[in-house]
């Protein structure tokens, strides 16, 4: 396991090469959970998320050992890019091994960093496979993005900037994928706050780390597609596992609902861009998985900002129809020059802004002498959505959501 000192020796070595992040108090998440709620934002930190502490911790911690092919990792985006930032400071080559299904936006970015790209495999631990085969075969450095002393050690910076900033914090709240930033969270704030707990977040859709605990020991899990893709990792790192199984209060497991709410919320109040598995800490703490004592301190590691920017349009739109601010309607009406301008003003009178407007004649079930109107509407949240479907069936409208059941 990875010790403090380590955790200090890193925090010495990446001074001036890393961000300081800031830890902000929210008072809008403060109100809505009852305790003190404070952000570490690691989207502010180069390359855009908190993987970049622990690459350039290992390439500057061994940089006598790597040879002049340079390093070579395996990511779906955030260790790509911190890996390259890192070797573009240490002044050494970088190889990025990539899932074959990964952003364009990523790939871009990581190019732009300076590192050189490959598309291999169908899932991170396949990237890993190639990676490793690769560093053999061409006599490159391999960087592990979580299961390694020295990344451990970097991303654990992060609990130290929390313990300075907050020194009476009672709980930090962390992504989980691999295991790597709440390994070495947990292991900075534990020695210096024993009371204290540490809660590790991860997407229902890869459980990893919940059923490691749950099975004793790391174990592959199936892994459903997810926004929150930093964290969808299947299987745990054996060398993070101890530390969550010790240090780590619990694992809970949030709804891809609740993190694209978590997200939009973040960007509305605080704005803030976060990515899905950035966010997700946001989620369980809104969704009441972490619970909470009147007053208590609480930092929520907001990991990363890189979300693709169509990704981030579908997911925005996505969580105001799941939070009641958007909404599509189907209203069946007489054909004629009134009925349209009818509906639009009950609408109006019940301070529904319409977004656009479709209208459908010739559909197999409509009769003649009838239209379809579509609505997408704005609402200010699920009661006024609801108040205005109950003003449109009051005036002899009947609106459905469409498509039906949404």
């Amino acid at each position: 396991m990875v010790s403090l000192a380590e955790i200090q020796a890193a925090r010495s070595l990446l001074e001036g090469k890393v961000i300081r992040t800031p830890l902000v108090y929210s008072p809008t998440f403060s109100e809505m959970t009852g305790a003190e709620v404070y952000l570490k934002l690691e989207t502010m930190q180069k390359a855009g998320s908190f993987k970049v502490r622990g690459a350039a911790n290992r390439i500057f911690g061994k940089k006598d050992d790597i040879g002049k092919g340079g390093v070579i990792a395996a990511s779906a985006g955030n260790h790509a890019q911190g890996v390259a930032v890192a070797a573009s400071m240490a002044g050494v080559a970088a190889t990025i091994v990539m899932p074959e299904w990964v952003s364009l936006s990523k790939q871009e970015a990581t190019v732009g960093y300076g590192a050189r790209v490959i598309l291999k495999g169908g899932s991170l631990e396949e990237s890993i496979m190639h990676a490793v085969q690769a560093a053999r075969d061409e006599g490159l450095t391999f960087i592990h993005p979580y299961d390694d002393p020295l990344v451990i050690a970097g991303q654990g910076t992060i609990g130290l900037e929390i313990l300075e900033d907050l020194p009476d914090v009672d709980l930090v709240v962390v992504p989980v994928g691999g295991g790597g930033l709440i390994a070495g969270i947990a292991t900075a704030v534990k020695a210096f706050r024993p009371g204290s707990r540490v809660v590790g977040v991860q997407a229902a859709a890869c459980p990893s780390a919940a059923e490691a605990l749950r099975q004793g020991g790391p174990v592959a899990v199936g892994a459903d597609p997810t926004i929150a893709d930093g964290i969808r990792v299947k299987r745990t790192g054996d060398l993070t596992y101890p530390v969550l199984r010790d240090l780590v209060s619990s694992v809970v497991l949030v709804k891809e609902e609740a993190i694209m709410g978590a997200m939009l919320q973040l960007l509305e109040r605080k704005k803030v861009l976060s990515e899905g598995a950035g966010a997700a800490p946001l989620a369980a703490l809104l969704s009441e998985l972490v619970p909470l004592a009147k007053g208590e301190k609480v930092a929520l590691v907001i990991s990363g900002g890189n979300v693709d920017t169509f990704l981030l349009e579908r997911i925005l739109k996505k969580g105001l129809y799941a939070g009641g601010r958007m909404v599509q309607l189907a209203v069946t009406v007489e054909e004629g020059t009134h009925s349209l301008p009818a509906l639009l003003q009950v609408l109006a009178r019940a301070g529904g802004v319409v977004n656009r407007i479709d209208q459908e004649r010739s559909a197999p079930d409509l009769p003649v002498h009838q239209m379809r109107v579509i609505l997408e509407l704005e609402a200010r949240g699920r009661p006024h959505r609801e108040a205005l479907i109950a003003a449109l069936h009051d005036a002899g409208f009947a609106a459905r959501p469409f498509p039906e059941g949404y």
